[in-house]
């Protein structure tokens, strides 16, 4: 006998009717990675997080009508630990290379197409939610892991790589609608006074709901999905917006570290001006539920910063 149980075993019992309970169910597990041994038998490995995934399947059974219990289990006869554990990784390895096979797939695509294609872009980011849904039931680091891993990696590079020949030269930056999401916040109102301030003084704005939307002549989608100048890796749309526009003005820096912090939440600047500043758009977006008056009333806090921290620069 094994010195440790390395096992949790779901056994369950389901009532032919509602035929969907069945489903339901097998779909949740396959969803936590659990692996069928038995037509009602599953099995994870111990955990703490296993074993309150685990309860809450039987709760899901036991309201529809059904019988489940979970115990923990080493196999000694039959079934050895050890081919359970390699048929986890084979499970997860048959994942990985069919998500390997959809990047490169993908990728053909992406070099016929246009990258701001609304379907290609929804494509890719399905594909990146499979890899890190997969990626998070692995729990024996299958081999094909890299592969997978490898080729998405390739794909979103190359999908960046588009984005940037498809975005406009600075001097096409004029003259245009700029369109984003509706409710502005930081990141929109810091990048639309971007705009107006440095790129086009007669830029016009439309503001939209967050996705499905097709651009139209004349459109220039920012800070939303899908959009020509959006959030690249970690780095906010005023810091990408910014830099492709050419914009190297050195007290453009500093606020692009404000918004990040503000838009991100992640502490990566910490400059003393950033929370002053959030508050105060805070209050902005509270006062005003018009997003061209969000705009025309945080322009002139854009403005005062702007001056600010270009005098700062110089002494």
């Amino acid at each position: 006998m094994a010195a440790k149980n390395r096992w949790l075993l779901l056994i369950h019992q389901i009532p032919r009717t509602p035929s969907y309970l069945r489903v339901k169910v097998w779909r949740r597990l396959q969803r936590l990675g659990a692996l069928q041994i038995k037509n009602s038998v599953y099995a994870m490995a111990a955990g703490e997080q296993a074993l309150e995934d685990l309860v809450w399947v039987v709760r899901e059974i036991e309201q529809g009508g059904g019988e489940a219990s979970i115990c923990e289990a080493s196999f000694v006869h039959g079934l050895s630990d050890e081919q359970v554990e390699a048929a986890f990784r084979a499970a997860r390895d048959a994942d990985y290379r069919a998500i390997a096979a959809d990047a490169r797939r993908i990728g053909a695509d992406l070099g016929r197409k246009d990258a701001a294609m609304p379907g290609l872009a929804d494509e890719i980011e399905r594909l990146k939610r499979r890899l890190a849904e997969t990626t998070a039931i692995d729990f024996f680091k299958a081999a094909s892991r890299s592969e997978a891993l490898t080729s998405v990696g390739r794909l979103e590079r190359g999908d960046k790589e588009n984005k940037r020949r498809s975005v406009p030269a600075a001097r096409d930056l004029k003259g245009k609608t700029w369109v984003t999401r509706r409710d502005v916040y930081v990141d929109r109102m810091a990048s639309a006074w971007l705009i107006r301030r440095f790129i086009d003084p007669s830029a016009r704005f439309k503001f939209v709901p967050s996705k499905k939307y097709e651009p139209r002549r004349g459109e220039i989608r920012f800070d939303m999905f899908g959009g020509e100048f959006t959030h690249e890796g970690d780095r906010c749309t005023f810091e990408v917006l910014s830099e492709r526009a050419g914009l190297d003005d050195p007290a453009l820096a500093p606020i692009g570290e404000i918004v990040h912090d503000i838009d991100l939440k992640d502490s990566k600047f910490e400059r003393p001006e950033t929370a002053g500043i959030e508050r105060v758009l805070q209050g902005i977006a509270l006062a005003l539920d018009n997003d061209k008056g969000r705009l025309e009333r945080s322009a002139p806090i854009f403005d005062g910063l702007y001056q600010l921290l270009g005098k700062k620069r110089k002494r």
